[in-house]
């Protein structure tokens, strides 16, 4: 097999990115069909479609039929202004945030040396001259700028398609749950393909630019590309929490008050909370897992890159090998784009049975297409032979030993969503066993959900453990960084269907609001319920990413500062085990109790304008919603300072005063620690949350014995749920984020701490 040629590299991985935002386009111009003002009664989608998503919509009938339109508009339009106004609030705070750490890192990094402008013998080959930590200074600030406006964008594009779609996918379940589902999925696909695609474009933008300057000192090139990565976990960490804190407030405090105290419909418009709780299903599960997925795609890249550039295709300059991680994601987005297809074009959805298999399949699919597709680029992209830097010494590697890394990745994240949905999915054992256990009140469904949530970490642990077993003993480093590209390599599909979860849960508090047929809300409560299970099996995905993409910097930060081993019984290194494993839990505290006194303050608002506003409980009056949506935005964005700072200085004060050991021992047990806990934390919220839905929606007679709303035993279940709540939308998935920025972190500043670093155990 012939291998491929630089041109031909240099072309294959720009234009694979632009016909994955070509795709997105496409799915939204499909959306943009279904028209939502009122002075549209119908909307054409050009040729028909086995969904039935095309062709005439049959609205209802005279005022009334107009009257549920324009109230689905106004509530989109209530909804998308406030994400809007949170998150551009929210990004002016980051904006402050980027430039004074920008000036941290060019501080840190270029006094190295004192901030010479001189090259330098290169670490990993010192005959030879690299660029001087002045220059490595200012382009890791580019880079960092540049992956952290790249975070900003993702996030930002996917809450502007998620505000756009939810009234339309409202609208289309009048007409059944298939044409709902497409639109929702379709939605969800366009903040997949355009995350991925922009991701990988910017990249591969910034390592050409890059190179302009650097020309043949990959080392250099590629350490400060690093950057890239921290930049875009640092926002997507602010992100996560900010938007975690602010939905998690509103949803705790409309359940609490309005489905446990007054017995009303979850999404009631009579509740003052509800605004506030679509807002953050925005702000929070798209925003935030934008951020959050683009931040581990730009470290697994970047860590994969970095270890490349010392290896032997990096010493000698050959192209197409070295950009071999950017070539899979760019078979990523190919495979992906055939995968979606498969549900929107070839499949007939028509029952709320078909939900779930059809979401299951996306995953099963993208794995076995891109096992093909990884084969075929990595015969055509690497030499036979090749050797790799391993802690000092070379080890020799063959070219199909990198198929097996990346795929131990790949089939490692497929077993991490099966899991993910056996354990979190109430057509499933363990899911309905917390229900059932709701019977005997709060307390036992409390027991129930936090055993299921530590049981359902074995498997995904065990599955981890096989990729780095493989990776690292096939290709040191570069292999597990390999393995961390292959869990991601399909998250295009990953997110469309992590995206379709927030997107559907907003359609149905439009239906509830809107006072659309009782139909309709089940459609919606369907879409949501399987939404809950996809997006528990993305928070999987992105769990376990993290913790091969924090064990991949992990390894190029000890490779950077010239450990040869991390020995566990060095008093440094147990000292900063001890640590590590425990900010996790600091790090959690600091989240959930900030949830909580936002949820507080959230109760005591509702509360108040029920009990104040003469005519609200009735219907005859109208909720304050602004104030509402006050609460949550203050909180979330004062509340998110501190958790921030724990993760961003952390590593910062270990490495400069206790030095490289220490600071390698933190790194460690954060991420022993932390996979656990992120795990568990998001899979017993799942399972809480579905274990309400199977009681109200009452599909089975076993559900029928323990509902219907308003019983006790649902009582019960909303009570788990908002316990659930801030596990899984807050802490759980922000713990990803902790594990793998400390760890790029500590890599982008690993030349300081090797010069000035340690300065209590010197």
């Amino acid at each position: 097999m012939h291998r491929l040629s630089s041109p031909v590299a240099h072309a294959l991985i720009p234009v694979a990115a632009l016909i994955g935002i070509a795709f997105a386009l496409y799915q939204w111009y499909l959306v943009s069909k279904i028209k939502v003002s009122v002075d549209n009664q119908t909307h054409e989608n050009g040729n028909g479609n086995v969904n039935g998503e095309n062709g005439t919509h049959e609205m209802e009938e005279g005022v009334d039929g107009r009257d549920v339109r324009k109230k689905c508009a106004e509530i989109q339009e209530a909804v998308s202004i406030g994400a809007n106004s949170f998150l551009f609030t929210e990004y002016e705070y980051l904006g402050y945030f980027m430039t004074a750490f920008a000036v941290v890192i060019f501080l840190f990094l270029g006094s190295v040396h004192n901030f010479s402008t001189h090259k330098k013998p290169c670490a990993y080959d010192e005959s030879k001259l690299c660029h001087s930590p002045v220059a490595n200074a200012v382009f890791s600030c580019i880079a960092f700028i540049l992956g952290a406006l790249t975070s900003v964008l993702s996030g930002y594009l996917g809450m502007k398609i998620a505000t756009y779609a939810n009234a339309r996918t409202t609208l289309e379940a009048q007409k059944g749950v298939g044409p709902a589902f497409i639109v929702a999925y379709r939605s969800g696909a366009v903040m997949g393909f355009l995350l991925a695609s922009l991701a990988l474009l910017v990249l591969y933008i910034a390592i050409n630019v890059f190179k302009l300057y650097f020309h043949d000192d990959w080392e250099g090139l590629y350490d400060s590309i690093t950057g890239y990565g921290l930049g875009g976990s640092s926002v997507a960490l602010f992100g996560r929490v900010g938007g975690g804190i602010y939905t998690k407030a509103a949803d705790v405090g409309a359940d609490l008050v309005g489905k446990v105290e007054r017995n009303i419909p979850e999404d009631d418009p009579r509740n003052p909370a509800v605004i506030a709780d679509n807002v953050g299903d925005n702000v929070g599960d798209i925003a935030g897992m934008g951020s959050d997925l683009f931040g581990s795609y730009a470290e697994s890249s970047c860590a994969a890159l970095f270890v490349a550039s010392i290896s032997s295709f990096g010493i000698n300059h050959e192209f197409p090998a070295m950009m071999y991680p950017l070539l899979i994601s760019s078979m990523g987005i190919i495979v992906c784009l055939i995968t979606t297809l498969f549900v929107t074009d070839f499949q007939k959805l028509t029952t709320i049975k078909d939900i779930g298999p059809a979401l299951k399949n996306q995953i099963l699919i993208s794995t076995v297409l891109m096992t093909g597709g990884v084969a075929l680029v990595t015969f055509v992209t690497l030499p036979v032979h090749f050797t790799l830097f391993d802690f000092g010494r070379e080890k020799h590697v063959k070219n199909w030993h990198l198929f097996f890394c990346v795929c131990s990745g790949l089939w490692a994240g497929l077993v991490i969503g099966y899991t993910t949905e056996y354990y979190t999915s109430n057509a499933f054992q363990p899911v309905k066993d917390v229900a059932n256990s709701c019977k005997t009140g709060a307390a036992t469904n409390v027991i129930f959900g936090l055993a299921l949530g530590y049981k359902s970490v074995i498997i995904p642990i065990f599955a981890i453990a096989v990729a780095i077993y493989v990776g690292f003993a096939l290709a040191a480093m570069y292999g597990i960084a390999l393995a961390a590209l292959g869990m991601l390599s399909t998250i295009a599909t990953g997110l469309s269907i992590d995206a379709y979860g927030p997107i559907s849960d907003n359609a149905g508090g439009i239906a509830e609001m809107a006072g659309m047929p009782h139909n309709v809300r089940e459609t919606t409560d369907a879409l949501d319920a399987a939404g809950n299970t996809t997006a528990a099996i993305g928070k999987g995905f992105a769990i376990g990413s993290a913790a091969l993409v924090s064990l991949a910097l992990f390894g190029a930060y000890v490779s950077r500062v010239g450990l040869d081993t991390v020995n566990v019984l060095n008093k440094k290194v147990i000292i900063g085990l001890l640590v590590g494993a425990m900010l996790p839990y600091w790090f959690s505290a600091l989240t959930m109790k900030s949830v909580g006194s936002a949820a507080l303050k959230m109760v005591e608002e509702v509360r108040r304008q029920f009990n104040e506003i003469p005519g609200l409980m009735e219907g005859t009056a109208k909720p304050d919603y602004a104030t509402c949506v006050k609460i949550s935005t203050d909180a979330s964005i004062k509340k998110m300072i501190a958790p921030g700072a724990l993760v961003m200085v952390t590593p910062l004060i270990t490495g400069t005063f206790f030095g490289i050991e220490t600071l390698a021992g933190l790194l460690a047990g954060a991420l022993v620690s932390g996979v656990q806990v992120a795990i568990s934390a998001s899979n017993s919220g799942g399972a809480w949350d579905n274990a309400k839905k199977y009681i109200e929606a009452g599909a089975s007679e076993h559900a029928r014995l323990l509902g219907p709303k308003g019983s006790e035993a649902h009582k019960a279940a909303v009570i788990g749920d908002t316990i659930g709540d801030p596990l899984k939308d807050t802490s759980g998935p922000s713990l990803n984020i902790l594990i793998k920025l400390m760890a790029v972190e500590s890599l982008v500043f690993a030349p300081f701490f090797k010069a000035h670093g340690g300065l209590f155990f010197k």
